[in-house]
């Protein structure tokens, strides 16, 4: 049992530590995008598969804080 909780402490720590590199990515994602020119944001999503789901509209910006939010449910659900 005591075995079981500390392996639950450890993931509950990668979560975090995940969540907290996946905000800092979104928030350098989203700069990135401010800084780029029409013509770059273009270039950029022709070399991308048509399937992807990845999106590079401005209304996607402030998903920051969604992302967290399901990461923390994620990690309180452990």
């Amino acid at each position: 049992m005591y075995a079981v909780r500390e392996e639950v402490e450890i993931l509950k720590e990668q979560i975090k530590e995940l969540a907290e590199k996946n905000n800092q990515l979104e928030r350098e994602n989203s700069l990135l995008k401010n800084l780029a020119s029409p013509e770059q944001l273009e270039k950029f999503q022709s070399r991308l598969p048509s399937e992807s789901s990845l999106s590079l509209e401005p209304q996607e910006l402030g998903s920051c804080e969604d992302g967290e939010h399901q990461y923390n449910s994620a990690g309180s659900a452990v």
